[in-house]
Order: structure tokens, then C-alpha cells, then sequence
């Protein structure tokens, strides 16, 4: 009985074994890449016949003695939605199938981030989101070090809608938006990102060597075992950190969320504790602000408290309503509003700092509203302290070593066609920025081998304005950085939308990601869809010459016309004898040349312009309103 039931076992693992396995990627509702030949791909028991059938034909192929097989279908036009069959041991049908153009969106957090993180700001267009011909896969966030690995652990394809695309890429959705409605093509969107990032950790094994520290750095995560025991680590030091933060901190025993307010001092919001008499510490502390309300009728209630540093609770009456575990999401919870009562009503937040300085960003809205009655939380609030703690040691971040996501989260794509790549990266680069370009040259050539695509088109995002304003000129690594970034677009095939206006100085995810994809969408119009006289740039730095005292800059992308925006005086400019001190120079518009000069400087031989980690008042535009992008330059 016992050797009958073994060998149905093996019997059944083998014609588990032998069934067709497809990628993640390949599935319903997929968008395949038009006017190319597609490959179709997977896996099977060795020596299996797999036949697919499409549109009418059948293509036929026997798998290899370790289990691969792949069919290549002709190029098709944009269209659909089709069906294909696969038939070996078992039969898959796909389902709703579009042809139309694939594009990879890739980089840190302001690529990753979705609509979800922008619901309020972006109401309509997601109340209008709804269109079965833009689609998203979403790759999950993972790593890892030994091998390139061949499909993700989930995903699948879905269609824009007002539910599915609050997790879509908010740069990304909104560049698809825009080339669907110009083109009238399907798009579908990969979104392959993983916030705070930086760019050697979406390289190859190969691409890393020649960078000899990252290489080396690598080589120590490869075989898994010290990722684990830093990840063992990391988890330890901050579960007993929180632990022993909830133990020691008596707003939790007391119930202080429920508590009336007597020897509790006070502290103006927005701003950092750290400004006032608590000073620099970390661990809790519980903030309390009273409001009056007349008689409630409305059924919902939102509360707006910017964004805290680091993590928050907030109680409306005692009664729970949200919490934020990090500090860079804004914190906007809606409640049901039968927990306010006419008359006295009181907000408590319980704040956790666990390193740095703790407390509410200014510069942002702390509001609630009821109905269409709003209330200014901005003041003096009561606060007390909780528990001081010691800060929370750094983590590792194993996450973000070198080689690890491309192994993860690119290599999976490999014989999927794309139309090209949006990369959206840089910030996580910036304390390096010399080396961002040659870092940036290798992965665009990976990525290129790895997709078979040459000329693969690669469109970046240049890192917007953050950060405080500098009142004098002052060296910068965003700038630097950005003028790397600049550099990228020596490689052919490549663009970059400028975001030098799109960024808050407070917060490094600034919200405007309309603009951004539009911006993307210039760019592809023009080098991707064949749009030549479209003018998809603000004005680009193309040379420099003196004349007596003053420099005379030369520019690309000019579209109309050169203009300052927001009045006559054309900010952002900066020159520097031979002695490299830069200092603000005034600057013209003359014709398609812009002069700049400072009396004081007799002998210019460099020039800047918003170069600074948030040059606000950097206004050099084309009259298409595209801006220029930042630049450094001297003579030669």
C-alpha cells in the first residue's frame, strides 16, 4: 500500500511538474509592446511540446532539458483586446489582452510614489481615472544578492480605474495620461521602484565592477548570509527600542489620549521641540489642542496635520483616528465626525522621534474640517513629554547594497519588449555626485543589453528644488548631481524633464507629479513618437564666450523665445573670477542670448545658474513656460 501511494506521489509531482508555468508578467490583461516581435516565455518538464495559439495561428517549440521554452510572435499593430492559448500537459487562456506600448518606471521613492499619497490633491483625475487601455504591474520590493533571479513572487496586470490606479505611479500614470491622449495607443506601465535607493543597487554583478568599492561591497552580501544576520540585527535593536519606549512611556499607562490637560506646558505648531525648552531629545510626546464646534450635522470629519516628524497617533475625543509610521507621508485622516459634540472638543497626537530633530514641518496645512466649516490648528498647543529615549542606532538598509534590486526587481523582465524607460533617481546619489554620471552610463548599457534594445530610450527626471533657499551663492551637491544628470543626456537615445520648479523646500516628495509626467511626455513626444519640431525642453546651456567684462550664454531648446517669468529682473545667475568665488551677477535677455556680469568682478571666467539645492528664484524660461536647466560653465 505504501510503495502505491510513493509512487502516486511521483506520479502527480510529475505531471505537476510537467505543466506549463508562465511568468508573473505574462498573464491577463497585459499590454505587449507593438510593432516588434514579443516573446513568450516559461517553463515545463523537459522535452515537453508547447503550442500557443493567436489570433488564429499556432506557433510551436519543445522546451529545453532544464524545463525553458520560448516563442516569438510577429510584430503587431496596437489593438485588442485578444486571447491566447498554450497547450502542453494542461491549457492556459489569457485573457484581455492589449498591444499598445510598455513603458519601464523605475528609480526611488518620487517614481514609486502612488496616487494614493496624492488622493487630495489629485480628486478629479481620479474620480476620471478610469480607462482599460492604461495599465499597470506593479514588481514587488525585494532584493537579492546570489543571482539574477527569472520572475517576481507577485504581480499582476490591472486597469486604470478609480480604485486600481490609487496604487498606480504617480509620475507614471500621469505621463500615460498624457500619451494616451495625444496617440490614442494603450500604455502600460512597469512599475519597478523602491524609495530611498540609490543607482549601483540597479546595476548589474558584471556593470558594479568597475566600480571597485561598491564591487567589494557586493561580494560581502552575495551569499546571503551576512544580509541575514543584519536583517536579524536591524529587527532586534528596533523591536526592543519600541518595546521599551511603550514601557517607559506613562502617556500610554495613564491613558493621556483621555486625559484633561493641567501641568502640561506649551509649544507653538508647525515647528521642532527640539526649538524650544525640551530641546534635542527622542523617544514620545503627547500633544493636546482644544477647539469649540456648534451643533455637528455633517456625517464625515478630516484631519490635516502636514507631516510629522517622525512617527504620530492622533485621538479626536479619545477615539483613534489615524497613524503614520514614518515621517514623509502626509498626514490627512478622515473620521467619522459622530465622535465631535457640540461645544468644547480636543485633539491629542502622540509623537515618536527616533533620532534627530522631532516635531510638526512647518510650511504645510494643520487644519480640520467639517462639512464645509474649517478650523486652523496652527498655535499654541499643550504638550508633555513621554519618554526620552536614546536615539535608534541607523540601520543598514540591505535593501539598497549594490546589484541587489536589478537582480530582483529588473532581471525578471528581461525578454519583455519595451517602448522605453522613465527614471525617476538621483537624491540617494547626491552625497557622491561625481560619480553619478559613470554610474548612470553603465546601468542605461545594462539595461540595454539586458532588454536586447540598443537604442532603448532612457527619459530621467532631474532632481527638483529642496531644501532651504542659501542667500548667498554656495556650493551644492543637488546641483552638482543635477549637472551630472545633465551629462546623461550625452548617451543617445536619452532625455530628461527639468523639475527645477516643481519641488517643496520642505519635503523631498514634493506633491506636484502632474507636471512631472507631463514633462516626461514632452520628452518622449519628441525623441520616442517622432514629434521633431515639438519643443519638449526649457532652454539648455550650449556655450559661453566673453565680451570686455560681461559673459555672453548661448542656449538650445529656445522655443519662442527666452523670457524671465514672474517679472523683468532674470534671477538665479552667479559668476566667479579665476579665484572660483562666485558671487550674484545681473543678467539679461538680448535677443537668443542672455549677458551676465557683476561690476565687481573684472575678470569672469564661470558661471551658474540655479545652483543651489532649492534656487526658488531661478527664472529662466522658454515662452512655452519650460524652464532652463541649471548649469555650470566656465571658459575654456
Amino acid at each position: 500500500m505504501k510503495s502505491k501511494i510513493t509512487l502516486l506521489a511521483v506520479f502527480l509531482s510529475f505531471a505537476i511538474n510537467a505543466q506549463i508555468k508562465l511568468p508573473r508578467l505574462i498573464s491577463d490583461g497585459m499590454i505587449l509592446q507593438r510593432d516588434t516581435k514579443v516573446n513568450i516565455w516559461g517553463w515545463a518538464s523537459a522535452n515537453e511540446n508547447i503550442e500557443l495559439d493567436f489570433k488564429g495561428k499556432k506557433y510551436k517549440t519543445t522546451t529545453s532539458e532544464e524545463g525553458k521554452w520560448f516563442i516569438q510572435l510577429p510584430s503587431q499593430k496596437a489593438g485588442g483586446p485578444f486571447e491566447m492559448t498554450l497547450n502542453a500537459s494542461n491549457t492556459i487562456v489569457l485573457k484581455n489582452i492589449l498591444f499598445g506600448d510598455v513603458w519601464l518606471c523605475s528609480g526611488q521613492s518620487n517614481m514609486e510614489l502612488p496616487l494614493d499619497r496624492l488622493k487630495d490633491k489629485y480628486k478629479d483625475e481620479i474620480a476620471q481615472s478610469q480607462n482599460s487601455n492604461v495599465r499597470q504591474f506593479l514588481v514587488p520590493d525585494e532584493y537579492y544578492f546570489e543571482k539574477e533571479r527569472t520572475d517576481f513572487s507577485s504581480g499582476s496586470w490591472v486597469e486604470a480605474n478609480p480604485v486600481n490606479v490609487l496604487q498606480f505611479t504617480g509620475v507614471g500614470y500621469f505621463f500615460a495620461t498624457e500619451i494616451y491622449a495625444k496617440y490614442k495607443v494603450p500604455i502600460g506601465l512597469i512599475n519597478s521602484a523602491l524609495g530611498g535607493s540609490p543607482a549601483e543597487s540597479w546595476i548589474n554583478e558584471e556593470g558594479i565592477k568597475k566600480f571597485p568599492e561598491y564591487d567589494q561591497e557586493y561580494l560581502k552580501f552575495k551569499d546571503g548570509k551576512l544580509e541575514k544576520e543584519i536583517d536579524a540585527n536591524d529587527r532586534k535593536v528596533n523591536s526592543d527600542w519600541y518595546k521599551l519606549l511603550n514601557e517607559t512611556d506613562p502617556g500610554l499607562k495613564e491613558k493621556w489620549k483621555n486625559s484633561i490637560v493641567s501641568d502640561w506646558k506649551t509649544m507653538n505648531i508647525p515647528g521642532y521641540w527640539a526649538d524650544g525648552e525640551l530641546g534635542n531629545i527622542n523617544g514620545s510626546v503627547w500633544f493636546k489642542k482644544q477647539f469649540t464646534l456648534e451643533k455637528i450635522k455633517e456625517s464625515q470629519a478630516k484631519i490635516i496635520l502636514g507631516r510629522i516628524v517622525d512617527a504620530d497617533s492622533v485621538f479626536v475625543n479619545g477615539n483613534f483616528v489615524g497613524t503614520t509610521s514614518y515621517q514623509y507621508p502626509p498626514r490627512i485622516y478622515s473620521f467619522n465626525a459622530n465622535i465631535l459634540k457640540e461645544g468644547k472638543n480636543e485633539i491629542t497626537i502622540r509623537v515618536i522621534n527616533n533620532s534627530g530633530r522631532g516635531g510638526f514641518v512647518t510650511d504645510k496645512p494643520y487644519e480640520l474640517i467639517v462639512g464645509d466649516k474649517t478650523i486652523d490648528l496652527k498655535g499654541s498647543w499643550s504638550y508633555k513629554l513621554g519618554s526620552k529615549m536614546l536615539p535608534l542606532p541607523g540601520q543598514t538598509f540591505v535593501r539598497w547594497k549594490p546589484v541587489g534590486l536589478y537582480n530582483a526587481m529588473i532581471a525578471p523582465l528581461k525578454n519583455y519588449a519595451l517602448k522605453g524607460v522613465l527614471w525617476y533617481q538621483g537624491e540617494a546619489n547626491t552625497k557622491k555626485p561625481a560619480e553619478y554620471f559613470p554610474l548612470m552610463e553603465t546601468l542605461i548599457n545594462n539595461w540595454r543589453t539586458l532588454f536586447d534594445q540598443e537604442k532603448l530610450p532612457f527619459l530621467l527626471v532631474q532632481l527638483p528644488n529642496f531644501m532651504e533657499p542659501k542667500p548667498v551663492p554656495s556650493e551644492s551637491n543637488w546641483a552638482a548631481l543635477r549637472q551630472q544628470q545633465s551629462k546623461v543626456l550625452e548617451i543617445p537615445n536619452t532625455g530628461m524633464a527639468v523639475a527645477i520648479d516643481l519641488g517643496e523646500w520642505n519635503d523631498i516628495h514634493p506633491l506636484n507629479k502632474y507636471d512631472v509626467g507631463k514633462r516626461l511626455a514632452l520628452q518622449a513626444r519628441k525623441l520616442v513618437y517622432g514629434e521633431k519640431k515639438l519643443i519638449a525642453s526649457g532652454p539648455v546651456f550650449k556655450s559661453i564666450e566673453k565680451k570686455e567684462e560681461q559673459l555672453v550664454l548661448s542656449f538650445t531648446d529656445l522655443g519662442s523665445g527666452l523670457m524671465s517669468k514672474g517679472g523683468n529682473t532674470l534671477n538665479g545667475f552667479a559668476v566667479a573670477g579665476p579665484d572660483g568665488k562666485f558671487v550674484w551677477a545681473k543678467a539679461t535677455i538680448e535677443g537668443d542670448k542672455v549677458i551676465v556680469w557683476n561690476n565687481d568682478i573684472r575678470n569672469p571666467v564661470k558661471v551658474r545658474y540655479a545652483w543651489g539645492d532649492n534656487p526658488f528664484n531661478a527664472n529662466l524660461y522658454n515662452k512655452e513656460n519650460l524652464p532652463a536647466s541649471p548649469f555650470e560653465a566656465d571658459l575654456k
